[in-house]
C-alpha cells in the first residue's frame, strides 16, 4: 500500500510539473500567447474536438493577433511559435536555417519504412545528402524527359472526356484529377502504364487513395498521436500507412529496380533518374529503400495536393469567365489545332496560365502551415504587439522587451494560408485576380507573404514537376471545353474540418461544355 501511495504521489508530481510548465511557459516569458487547455494544449482541442481544419484554426488565430509579430502556443507540452511577420519568417526560415533545419515529423524509418526515409521527413545531414542527390533530378533538362510521358497521359484524359459527353455534365473534379495525377505519377515515377479512367479500380489507384486519405477522426487522431507520442506509436507497432499499402509500394519498386539492373532497361522516368543518382553519388550510399521513399513522396504529393489544386483551378475558372476566356485565347494562340504538338517549350510560353495557377495557389496553398523545429538556440527580437489589449494574450500589459531565446525542440510555424489572405499583402484578398502575378506586379509581392511551395532550403523540390503537370492538363482542357458551374457546384468553398489539408466539403463539381 505504501509503495502504491508513493507511486501515485510521484505520478501526481510529474503531471503537476507538466501542467504548470505548460500553463506558464509563455506567460513567464512575457510573450503574447493563446492560453492552453491543461494537458491538451491548443491544437488538439481546436482541430480535433472542435473540428476545425488547420486552415481555419490558423486564420482565426492570425486575425486574433493582427498586429503581433509572433504568438506562443502549446502542442501538449511542446512550445510552438506562430510567426505572423514575413520579414521575421525570412530571418528564421532562410537566414537562420541552420538553427531550424528540420520539419516536425514523427515518422522515422522504424515507424514507417516508406514515409520515414523520404526527403520531407529526413533530418540533419541525411536530409542534406539526399536533397543534394535529388536536386539534379528536377532540372529543366530532366523535366523534358518526364514531359513526354506526362503529355501522353493528358491526351488520354481529353480523349476520354470527348468519348463520354454524358459524364461531362457533372464532373467530380477530385475524382477526375486524382486519376490523372495517379496515371502521371505511375508512368513518370514508377514506370507503369495505368489508365485509371478506363480501369477505375486498378490497384495502383486504390493504394494511392488509401495512402493519401487524411480525412476522418481516427486518421487525424493517429497523425496527432504520432506527432506527440512517437515512441508509443512505434511500441504499438503502428505505421502511418496501412501495412498492405506499405508492402505494395516496396515490392513494386524493388522488383522494378532489380529488373532494370538485370536487363539494363533505360526509361526516362523518375526511377531511372534515382538509379542514376544511386550510381553517381560517391559521398554516401543511396539504398533501394531511399529510392522507394523518394519515389513514393512524389506520388503522395502529386496524387493529393496537385489534384486538389487542379480542382480549385477549374472552380475559379467556372466562376470567373473573363479569366477563362483570356486563358483560352492564350492557349489557342499557341496550340492552333489538334495537329499542333504540345512541347515543353510551348508550355513555358503560357504566362497567363502561370498567373492563373499562382493566384489559385494564393487562395488555396497545398500546405497551410510551414513548420520547422529548432535544433540550436537562437534569439527572436521582442514581439511587436498591436494597440488592442486582446492581443497581449493575458499579459496584463507586460510584454517581453529583451527578445525571446528560442529553446531547442521548439516548433516554429509560418501561417501561409493566413498570410496569403491578408489585405496588407494582397489588396482585395477575396478577389480572384491573376494580374497580381503579371511581370509588372509580381515583383511587388513580399517574399515570405506568398509561400505555396514553401520557402528556404526546404522549399518543395517538385515545384517544376507539379507546375508542368497542372499546366499541361489545364491547357488541353480549356482548349476543348468551357468550364461552367453545374447543379452541384457551390460558389463558396467550405473546408472539411475533419481533414488535415484543404478538402472542400462536398467536393468540387463543374460542367465541361464542348467548345
Amino acid at each position: 500500500m505504501d509503495v502504491l501511495m508513493i507511486l501515485i504521489a510521484i505520478l501526481v508530481t510529474i503531471i503537476s510539473y507538466y501542467v504548470i510548465n505548460q500553463l506558464t511557459y509563455w506567460s513567464s516569458r512575457k510573450i503574447p500567447h493563446l492560453p492552453p487547455v491543461p494537458i491538451l494544449g491548443n491544437m488538439m482541442v481546436s482541430m480535433i474536438l472542435k473540428r476545425r481544419s488547420p486552415a481555419q484554426f490558423t486564420l482565426e488565430l492570425y486575425k486574433k493577433f493582427p498586429c503581433t509579430s509572433y504568438v506562443g502556443l502549446m502542442s501538449f507540452n511542446t512550445p510552438v511559435i506562430l510567426i505572423n511577420d514575413p520579414e521575421l519568417i525570412k530571418e528564421v526560415f532562410i537566414k537562420n536555417f541552420d538553427n531550424n533545419p528540420d520539419h516536425l515529423s514523427f515518422i522515422t524509418e522504424k515507424f514507417d519504412p516508406i514515409l520515414g526515409t523520404n526527403v520531407f521527413s529526413l533530418k540533419g545531414d541525411r536530409w542534406r545528402q539526399v536533397r543534394g542527390a535529388l536536386t539534379p533530378t528536377f532540372t529543366a533538362t530532366k523535366m523534358k524527359f518526364l514531359f513526354t510521358l506526362m503529355e501522353k497521359v493528358s491526351a488520354n484524359v481529353i480523349h476520354y472526356l470527348r468519348s463520354h459527353p454524358s459524364e461531362c455534365q457533372q464532373v467530380d473534379t477530385k475524382d477526375l484529377f486524382t486519376r490523372y495525377a495517379n496515371d502521371v505519377i505511375a508512368t513518370s515515377a514508377f514506370g507503369l502504364s495505368v489508365d485509371s479512367l478506363e480501369n477505375r479500380k486498378n490497384e495502383f489507384y486504390l493504394r494511392g487513395k488509401d495512402a493519401t486519405n487524411l480525412t476522418g477522426f481516427l486518421r487525424i487522431l493517429k497523425f496527432m498521436m504520432g506527432v506527440m507520442f512517437p515512441r508509443l506509436m512505434r511500441w504499438c507497432g503502428l505505421t502511418y500507412l496501412s501495412k498492405g499499402t506499405n508492402r505494395f509500394f516496396i515490392d513494386l519498386i524493388h522488383q522494378t529496380v532489380e529488373t532494370r539492373d538485370k536487363e539494363k532497361i533505360v526509361r526516362p522516368d523518375m526511377i531511372h533518374l534515382l538509379m542514376q543518382a544511386r550510381d553517381q553519388v560517391k559521398d554516401f550510399k543511396i539504398t533501394i529503400n531511399d529510392i522507394v521513399a523518394q519515389a513514393f513522396i512524389f506520388f503522395l504529393a502529386g496524387f493529393d495536393t496537385t489534384s486538389t489544386t487542379m480542382g480549385f483551378i477549374v472552380h475559379q475558372l467556372a466562376y470567373n469567365q473573363d479569366v477563362q476566356e483570356k486563358l483560352h485565347a492564350e492557349i489557342v494562340e499557341l496550340i492552333k489545332d489538334d495537329n499542333t504538338e504540345i512541347t515543353y517549350e510551348l508550355l513555358a510560353k503560357m504566362k497567363y496560365m502561370e498567373m492563373v495557377i499562382y493566384e489559385t495557389l494564393r487562395f488555396f496553398p497545398p500546405v497551410v502551415l510551414l513548420d520547422r523545429v529548432c535544433v540550436k538556440k537562437f534569439k527572436l527580437p521582442p514581439p511587436r504587439v498591436g494597440n488592442s489589449n486582446s492581443e497581449a494574450g493575458n499579459l496584463n500589459g507586460e510584454v517581453n522587451t529583451e527578445g525571446l531565446t528560442v529553446e531547442k525542440g521548439t516548433v516554429v510555424w509560418a501561417p501561409a494560408f493566413a498570410l496569403q489572405r491578408d489585405e496588407k499583402y494582397f489588396p482585395e484578398p477575396d478577389k480572384f485576380d491573376p494580374e497580381r502575378f503579371s511581370e509588372e506586379n509580381k515583383g511587388q509581392i513580399e517574399q515570405c507573404a506568398y509561400m505555396p511551395f514553401g520557402v528556404g532550403p526546404r522549399k518543395c523540390i517538385g515545384e517544376r514537376f507539379a507546375m508542368m503537370e497542372m499546366k499541361l492538363i489545364i491547357a488541353r482542357l480549356i482548349k476543348d471545353f468551357k468550364v461552367k458551374p453545374c447543379e452541384k457546384t457551390s460558389r463558396e468553398i467550405v473546408f472539411d474540418g475533419k481533414s488535415l489539408n484543404l478538402v472542400p466539403k462536398g467536393g468540387i463539381w463543374v460542367k465541361f461544355e464542348k467548345r
